[in-house]
């Protein structure tokens, strides 16, 4: 990254971060590395070997930040996780291929300005949606097993009433709804109470109580 990095820039003027602290992928251990992009880019044809070998570091530190993908805008603190002297990274980054090659300063949520890079941030962005598509698969899952296991307890009862799709969903929200951890008897003999008396409310003539 060139000196005009340290020139003041009217935060206004920034691309916006899209993605907070809440974003995270703790449970990642690897980071997707575009293989033949880096062979072909000019960051790894131009630059020197120390000036790549210190880009690879900092984009595998940027994993472990908040908000994920981002560096702190401190030449400073960016060479002390890099093990190496402070103005000597400045002058490396002062190189049209430096360790800061393509990494600009982006706002985050609460005003601060870090350094983000469009790959890794295109590389994250997929991963969280991998992530959210994992979390819908597996909560589809687990509410389908979570039903059949209700379908078959109510039809120990009423073998007419676990046919009914509609009554099965309505009695596992009212079950989640109330706090049920454990779905023994006595709550699916409640459930089903709720489920009748649901019924009643809805069949009932507009302006007449019960009959």
């Amino acid at each position: 990254m060139h000196a005009a990095h340290l020139t003041p820039v009217n935060s206004e003027d920034l691309p916006v971060y899209p993605l907070s602290a809440d974003d995270r992928l703790d449970s990642h251990y690897f980071m997707v590395w575009e293989r033949r992009r880096w062979l072909n880019s000019d960051m790894r044809l131009k630059g020197t070997p120390e000036c790549r070998a210190l880009y690879f570091d900092l984009t595998n530190i940027a994993y472990d930040h908040s908000p994920v993908g981002t560096l702190p805008d401190d030449h400073d603190a960016l060479a002390k996780m890099l093990f190496v002297d402070a103005s000597h990274f400045k002058s490396l980054c002062a190189l049209e291929y430096g360790p800061l090659h393509k990494w600009t300063r982006c706002l985050c949520e609460g005003g601060e300005i870090r350094l983000m890079h469009p790959m890794v941030l295109k590389s994250l962005t997929e991963a969280v949606a991998r992530k959210e598509d994992n979390r819908a698969r597996n909560e589809a899952a687990n509410t389908a097993k979570r039903l059949q296991r209700l379908r078959i307890t109510v039809a120990g009862y009423q073998a007419d009433l676990s046919k009914n799709d509609a009554a099965v969903r309505w009695m596992d929200e009212w079950l989640t709804k109330e706090g049920c951890s454990y779905r023994g008897g006595e709550w699916i003999e409640r459930a089903m109470r709720a489920w009748s008396n649901h019924m009643f409310d809805l069949n009932r003539v507009p302006g007449r109580g019960p009959a």
